[in-house]
Parts: structure tokens; C-alpha cells; sequence
């Protein structure tokens, strides 16, 4: 088992599991860790070589361009509707990394050893 690829995995669903969270309960803190877990998962993707890497990485910054905004938004205005909207972006955005990451997985040539 390739542990790299499954800590590279995790934060990648946990960055779309955390953005549901938010979604479900419109805190900051639950934004925040959003956000938080977003990051790393982005800094994650920075040196893999994989297939489908460039997509990757694009997709976790687009999620990261919409996440900090939507945290700078809710702490300094309140404004629910746009966080809410803002991090419905980056759910899609989670969503079409997650897509990439089974595809990738797909079509690896690597066998692993059971």
C-alpha cells in the first residue's frame, strides 16, 4: 500500500467533507477548517507527478481561491448567502479533484501487492 498516495487521498476528501460541513451548519470555525484543510491538501498536490497532477492542483486552488474569500467574507461582513455560495463553488471544485483522483487511480499501471 502506497501510504503517500493514501494521506494524499485523505486530505482530498477531507477537504470536501469539511465544505459540506459548512454548508450544513453556516459557522466560521467549520469555514475555517474548511479552508485549513483545503490548504494543506493543495500544498499536498504541489510536488505529485502524476497523470492528471496539472488538473489536480488546478482544482484545489480554485477551491482555495473560493474558500479563503468566503471566510474573509463571514468574519468581516456576515454575509451568510455569498460564504454559502463561495463554498458551494469550492464543493464542486472538491468534487471534479475527487472524479480525477478515481480516474487517475483507474488507470494506473502499478499492481499493488495484496
Amino acid at each position: 500500500m502506497d501510504w503517500g498516495k493514501v494521506v494524499y487521498i485523505f486530505f482530498s476528501l477531507m477537504s470536501l467533507t469539511t465544505t459540506a460541513g459548512f454548508l450544513y451548519d453556516h459557522n466560521a470555525v467549520a469555514l475555517f477548517i474548511a479552508a485549513g484543510v483545503n490548504v494543506i491538501s493543495t500544498i499536498l498536490k504541489i510536488g505529485v507527478r502524476n497523470l492528471l497532477s496539472a488538473e489536480l492542483l488546478a482544482s484545489s486552488l480554485v477551491a482555495d481561491l473560493h474558500l479563503i474569500p468566503a471566510f474573509i467574507v463571514y468574519t468581516f461582513t456576515n454575509n451568510v448567502e455569498l460564504s454559502v455560495a463561495l463554498a458551494i463553488g469550492a464543493v464542486v471544485a472538491n468534487l471534479f479533484a475527487v472524479a480525477l483522483a478515481l480516474i487517475e487511480s483507474a488507470k494506473s499501471t502499478e499492481k499493488d501487492d495484496y
